[in-house]
C-alpha cells in the first residue's frame, strides 16, 4: 500500500514547503469559494443589499471559523509532535481525545452565536436596510458551524501527518457541491441569504464523510482501535495547551476585524459592498499566506518532535524566501485586477463606477503589506507548534491594538482612508513582533535540548539565520 502520510523531518525543506503549500492553497482556494460564491450568486439574483449583507458579516465568520479552526489545529499539533517522535499510540489517542474536544467546541459556539448574534450586529453599526439580511445569512452558518468544524478537524490530522492532497481532493468535491446548492437554493427556490448559507453549511459537512472513510481505510497510523477511544486526561490536558491559545489567537484577531467592520459601516452600503467585493478577491489572492501556515504548523511540530531546530530554522528561512516573490505577485495580480473583476459581484443594472473608487484605497493600502501577513502566519505557527503557543497570542494582540486605534481613529474624523489602512498597518506590525519573538525562541529551545542532550549540542547548536 502507498504511503499517504509524510515524513517532514528528512529531505529538502525548501522542496517540502512548496509541494505542501501548493497543495493547501488549492484546498483553501476552493474553500474561500464558498463565500465568494455566496457572494457572486447573491449579488447578481437577489439585490446589492443582499451582497452588502453578507459581507458585512464576513468578519463575524472569520470569528467564528477562526476560533474553531484554531483550537482544532492546536489540536492537532499534538498529533504531529507524536508522530514526528514515532509515538504511534500517541498518535492515535490525540485523534480521538481532539474529536471529543471538537464536538465541545462545536455546541459551545453555536450556543452562544445564535444568543448574542442579534445583539452583535447592532454594536457592528449593521446599515439597517442589510439587516435582516445579515442576521438570516449568519445565524443559519452558525447553526450548522459543527459541519465546518469536523472537516477541519479532519483535514488538521491528515496534514499533521503529512497528507496535504486528499483534504484538497475532498474540499474541490465539497466546492462543486456548493455551487450547485447555491443555484438551487438562490436562483430556484429564491431563498435569498438564508439560501446561500444552507448550501455552504450542507456542502461542507458532505466533505466531512469522505475524510473520514479515507482516514479508516488508507491511513492507518490516524485509525484508533477500540482502546484508544478513552478520554484521556494527559493528551487533553496538552491539547487544551496549544488549542486554548491557538482559538484566543484567532478569536483577538477576528475581534479586531468586527471592530474594523465597525469603522466600515459607518460609510454607505455602497462602501461595505465595494470593501464586501474587493475582499472576497483579496481573499483568494492571500489563501498562500494562510496556507504557508498551516504547512509550518506540520512542518515546525513534526521536526519538534524530532528535537531538530536546525531543520526548523532552514524551514522558516525557505518560508520567508518563497514569500517575498509571492507576496510581490500577488500585490501586483491585486492592484491590476480588482477594476476589472468588481462587475462579477453584481447584477448587471448596477453601476460598478460608483464602487470602484471605494474598493481600490482598500486593494492597494492592503498590498503593499501583503508580505508582512505572510510573516505572521509562518511564525506564529511556528511558535505555536514548538510549544509557546501563548506567546503566539502576542501577535494577536499586537493586530488588535493597531485596528482598535485605526478604526478608533477612522470613526471620529470619519476617513475612510484611515478605515481602510486597519489591515496593512496591523500586519506590518505583527509581522516584525513575530520575527523578533521567533528568533528568542528559537535561541532558548536550543539551548535547552544542548542541556538536555550534550552529546548532541554540536549539531543542534549549529544553525541558519
Amino acid at each position: 500500500m502507498a504511503r499517504t502520510d509524510l515524513d517532514m523531518t528528512k529531505g529538502n525543506p525548501m522542496s517540502i514547503i512548496f509541494k505542501f503549500t501548493l497543495m493547501l492553497l488549492l484546498g483553501n482556494i476552493a474553500q474561500q469559494l464558498y463565500n465568494i460564491v455566496d457572494t457572486i450568486i447573491v449579488g447578481r439574483n437577489v439585490d446589492a443589499m443582499a451582497l452588502a449583507a453578507v459581507g458585512s458579516t464576513g468578519t463575524i465568520m472569520f470569528l467564528m471559523f477562526g476560533t474553531s479552526n484554531g483550537m482544532v489545529s492546536g489540536f492537532t499539533i499534538v498529533t504531529s509532535q507524536r508522530y514526528g517522535a514515532g509515538d504511534t499510540k500517541g498518535v492515535k489517542a490525540s485523534v480521538t481525545n481532539g474529536l471529543y474536544l471538537s464536538l465541545i467546541i462545536a455546541a459551545l459556539i453555536t450556543g452562544a452565536g445564535l444568543l448574542f448574534m442579534r445583539p452583535l450586529l447592532v454594536l457592528m453599526n449593521t446599515p439597517e436596510e442589510i439587516f435582516d439580511y445579515a442576521l438570516t445569512y449568519i445565524s443559519t452558518v452558525c447553526a450548522g458551524i459543527v459541519c465546518v468544524i469536523l472537516y477541519n478537524y479532519c483535514a488538521s490530522l491528515m496534514r499533521a501527518v503529512g497528507n496535504s492532497l486528499m483534504p484538497l481532493i475532498f474540499l474541490i468535491c465539497s466546492a462543486a457541491t456548493n455551487v450547485g446548492l447555491d443555484l438551487w437554493f438562490i436562483v430556484g427556490f429564491k431563498m435569498g441569504t438564508f439560501g446561500a448559507a444552507l448550501a455552504t453549511v450542507i456542502a461542507q459537512g458532505l466533505a466531512v464523510i469522505p475524510c473520514i472513510i479515507f482516514i479508516y481505510a488508507k491511513m492507518p497510523t490516524l485509525r484508533p482501535s477500540k482502546e484508544d477511544w478513552k478520554w484521556n486526561p494527559v493528551i487533553i490536558k496538552e491539547q487544551l495547551k496549544y488549542g486554548i491559545p491557538m482559538a484566543i489567537q484567532y478569536s483577538i484577531t477576528a475581534s479586531g476585524t468586527v471592530i474594523m467592520q465597525s469603522a466600515f459601516n459607518t460609510f454607505d452600503y455602497i462602501a461595505v459592498g465595494a470593501i464586501t467585493a474587493a475582499s472576497k478577491f483579496q481573499g483568494i489572492i492571500t489563501m498562500g499566506m494562510f496556507s504557508v501556515g498551516q504547512t509550518m504548523a506540520a512542518y515546525a511540530g513534526q521536526n519538534y518532535g524530532a528535537k531538530n531546530m536546525k531543520r526548523i530554522r532552514q524551514g522558516v528561512n525557505s518560508a520567508l524566501k518563497l514569500y517575498i516573490f509571492y507576496s510581490a505577485a500577488a500585490a501586483l495580480i491585486s492592484i491590476l485586477s480588482v477594476p476589472k473583476i468588481l462587475w462579477i459581484f453584481f447584477d448587471s443594472e448596477v453601476d460598478i463606477s460608483l464602487y470602484i473608487p471605494w474598493a481600490m484605497p482598500y486593494i492597494i493600502e492592503c498590498a503593499l503589506c501583503y508580505f508582512f501577513l505572510a510573516m505572521i502566519f509562518i511564525y506564529r505557527h511556528t511558535i505555536q507548534s514548538v510549544g509557546y503557543a501563548q506567546l503566539a497570542m502576542i501577535l494577536g494582540f499586537v493586530e488588535l491594538g493597531a485596528r482598535i486605534l485605526t478604526s478608533f481613529i477612522s470613526i471620529q474624523i470619519h476617513n475612510y482612508y484611515v478605515a481602510v489602512a486597519s489591515d496593512p498597518f496591523a500586519w506590518a506590525l505583527a509581522g516584525i513582533c513575530g520575527l523578533i519573538i521567533a528568533r528568542v525562541i528559537f535561541k532558548k529551545i536550543e539551548k535547552r535540548w544542548a542541556a538536555e542532550e550534550p552529546s548532541k549540542s554540536p549539531a543542534i547548536a549549529e544553525t541558519e539565520d
